[in-house]
Formats: structure tokens, sequence, C-alpha cells
């Protein structure tokens, strides 16, 4: 998801163009897990998510401390716990991808995408939330409504 970095870069840009900047929460940290290639890609997953939330002009989500350490807590879980997980994030991957590069290329004509975008960022939680009920019944922690 290599494209997801330039999303960033537009979002700040085009949120202007439609009545003015908006400002950015910082952007979570993820903590020592992270540097993995599984916390990688969720790092990225959720880089991806925060850009589609802002086309849909969604509330910026907190984030939470469950998100933050999922990488670490599904490598410790690991089994097939972890195999589901992967192909889950890899899944995740497939959709964000190409609907964020749409939701890009539709601005780029002058388009408003707002629900395209709205409708992939709720596809989005309903497959993040999924992925994290993966994480042991001993490790959940209470999750908020996005």
């Amino acid at each position: 998801m290599d494209r997801t970095s330039n999303a960033h870069g537009s979002n700040g840009t085009n949120a202007g163009a439609r009545g003015g900047p908006r400002s950015r929460p910082a952007r979570p940290s993820f903590g020592k897990g992270s540097g993995s290639a599984l916390g990688m890609k969720w790092s990225a997953l959720h880089d991806a998510g925060e850009a589609v939330a802002a086309i849909a002009g969604a509330a910026p989500e907190v984030s939470m401390e469950e998100l933050r350490r999922f990488p670490q807590a599904i490598r410790e879980a690991g089994g097939w716990r972890l195999l589901h997980a992967e192909h889950g994030i890899e899944d995740l991957t497939s959709i964000m991808e190409p609907g964020l590069c749409a939701l890009l290329a539709a601005m780029a004509r002058g388009a408003n995408p707002q629900a395209a975008a709205l409708a992939l960022w709720n596809e989005f939680v309903e497959a993040r939330n999924a992925l994290l009920e993966l994480l042991p019944p001993n490790q959940h922690s209470a999750r908020h409504a996005t």
C-alpha cells in the first residue's frame, strides 16, 4: 500500500478545496510492535482508513489501546488467530488500496466521492473490528462504536 502515504499529502489539499482546511489529529503511535511487517501493514491500513474517513467527512477516530497493541497481541496469540489475522489484513488491504485510489481519482476529476468514501469507511471499520475479534477473550477491551 505504498500509495497510502500519498493520500495524506492530498488529504489536506483536497479538504481545503471543499471548504477550508481540517486539522488532523496526531498520528497514533502503534508502539514497538509496529516495527514488524504485520505492525507496519496494520499501521498503513489505519493511515488509509484516516484518509478515507477524511474524504467521507467522518469524525476522526480516537485511537484505542486495543488498536495500538493488536499486532503484538495477535503475534503473541499465534496459531490460527495469527494466520487468520494475516489473511484478514491482506484482504482488507485488497479492499482499501484500490478503493482509496478510486476516491482520489474521483476527487482529482472534481467529483465529490463522499458517499462512496463513507461506504468504504464503514466496510473498513467492520472488517477491522472483525480482525480485533481474533484476539483471545482475555485481551479484548471495551470498544467504542465508530
